[in-house]
């Protein structure tokens, strides 16, 4: 026996999520703080459709929501105001249901987090606990955590390091970054804004090399502007009152605004080459960090959460082999360099600090404008190629679609199927392990969802679509070969042509 399934050091929003999903699978978790509050200071502004479908999932969406307000347009603008590129809100839904992104206020998205987990028996959270150093052997992995009362040892079988940047985890496993090469200090400033106030009403990248600066909506009634340093400025002068009035002074909006927060950061692109040493794996930023000009640093960790949180449970409940723990990293690391890669290319086109170049390159970025060709590199990432799913099949390793029912109350296909991986099939549903919840359109809870389920099947040519936990598609086909190839993707041994137990053919699990 061990103190827990799973130890998490490190509980900012992806060590809470993490924890949040592994108790909605059953799992105990015990998580280690060093502070003793949700940290005070700026860090993410933003998060995407796929995250507050995520917060849906935890059973959160509606005490996130007050904290969010939609993405607006986003802009990047020469010294003169000329719009060099302009990123419109489409104003339709993404393929989740939710809007395509969301500003918020951090602090109250992680205090909803830590309610939820205060509220769970599964979880135990001791704050104002550091980590010390562990030891792995064959079953469990041993943690020393330095507490109030002195230190102890906690045991569990599995330990995940979302302890930061400077990840006290990583360094106990031997971990070393790979460097992009990107490395620039900001200043950010968060505030209050009063009334209605004179802030602008889209997010503005402002490419002057006097000063690149950002500009960006946050949640309801904040603000946030991000200030390059120029050489020879440090971090505790740019800190100062005085200089922060200074570089907010041109955007004629001081009385309407109260400073709320205010930082230093160096922006980095860095990923770990080790993801997992045995027992003990990385996630968040001690896995990966960005620069923020994509929006995607934080919604990368939670990602993370979720692609990890279903593979343990597999591992610890469902009797899957610990080898797919390896396809995490394999399955994330694609497409948190690709977020890495946008956001620093676009980081390239805000840093200029040389009037020349910036010249040259307004005048190329306009001429492409014009021509209607994107002066950014391609966007993000791509849907997964290796890991856990069933390639060659269409849509395997993207993100499925959630259709959403009408009316007031409003209800998600997430809603209706709940936790676990699904097997929707146009017709009968073949027998399946506890572990995958049939979901036969003929069912009446599906009834609002049947028509828009059944045309993305036939779209691909297919009777049946397996869909992960983590909402991604395992692959597409046929529903026996579905479940077959699902079990043998997690060596798990289980066939359609053994008799144990009954058919579970046409229940939802939910």
């Amino acid at each position: 026996m061990t103190d827990a399934d799973v130890l998490i050091v490190g509980l900012g929003p992806v060590g809470a999520a993490l924890a949040g999903l592994l108790a909605d699978a059953g799992l105990r978790s015990i998580a280690v703080e060093r502070d003793t509050d949700v940290y005070p200071l700026p860090r993410a502004a933003h998060f995407d459709h796929e995250i507050m479908r995520l917060f849906q999932q935890l059973g959160l969406a509606d005490a996130v929501l007050p904290h969010t307000r939609p993405a607006p347009a986003y802009e990047f603008r020469s010294a003169s105001g000329e719009v060099l590129i302009s990123l419109p809100d489409s104003g339709r839904p993404a393929p989740s249901g939710w809007a395509g992104g969301y500003m918020f206020n951090q602090p109250a998205v992680e205090t909803a987090l830590r309610a939820k987990l205060a509220a769970s028996p599964l979880v135990d959270i001791r704050l104002g606990h550091t980590f010390e150093g562990l030891r792995q052997e064959n079953d469990h992995v041993s943690a020393v955590i330095q507490g109030p009362g002195g230190a102890e040892t906690i045991t569990a079988r599995y330990l995940v390091g979302c302890d930061g940047a400077w990840s006290p985890v990583r360094e106990a496993i031997g971990g070393t970054l790979f460097d992009y090469q990107f490395d620039e200090p900001w200043l950010v400033i968060d505030v209050k804004v009063r009334g209605k106030g004179k802030t602008p009403r889209v997010n503005l990248q402002i490419c002057d090399p006097a000063r690149p600066t950002t500009c960006v909506l946050m949640g309801p009634g904040r603000h946030r502007w991000e200030f390059m340093l120029l050489p020879g400025e440090t971090a505790e002068g740019m800190l100062d009152d005085g200089v922060i009035r200074d570089l907010l002074a041109p955007w004629n909006c001081g009385d309407d605004i109260e400073i709320d927060r205010k930082a230093v950061y160096r922006f980095h692109g860095l990923v770990a080459n080790t993801w997992r040493k045995g027992r003990v794996l990385l996630a968040g930023d001690s896995a990966h960090q960005m620069p923020p000009f994509a929006g995607q640093g934080m919604c990368s960790g939670l990602r993370d959460a979720a692609n990890l949180a279903w593979k343990l449970k597999a591992v610890l409940r469902d009797g899957a082999s610990e080898a797919i723990l390896d396809t995490y990293q394999q399955e994330r690391e694609p497409h948190v360099r690709g977020y890495i890669e946008l956001a620093i290319g676009m980081g390239k086109v805000v840093c200029t600090l040389d009037p020349a170049v910036a010249a040259e390159r307004d005048a190329g970025m306009l001429a492409a404008r014009e021509s209607g060709v994107s002066p950014l590199p391609p966007a993000g990432a791509k849907p997964m190629e290796e890991g856990v799913i069933l390639k060659g099949a269409p849509e395997a390793g993207a993100m499925f679609f959630q259709p959403w029912a009408a009316g007031p109350d409003r209800k998600g296909l997430d809603d209706i199927l709940g936790q676990g991986a699904w097997l929707i099939v146009d017709g009968p549903a073949p027998r399946t392990p506890s572990w995958l919840t049939p979901a036969p359109l003929t069912d009446p809870r599906l009834a609002p969802f049947r028509d828009a389920l059944s045309r993305w099947l036939s779209a691909r040519g297919a009777t049946a679509v397996l869909v992960r936990p983590d909402r991604y598609v395992f692959g597409t086909g046929e529903a026996d070969g579905l479940v077959e190839a699902y079990a043998k993707a997690l060596a798990i041994p289980f066939s359609l042509r053994e008799k144990e137990g009954p058919s579970e053919a046409g229940r939802l699990r939910g």
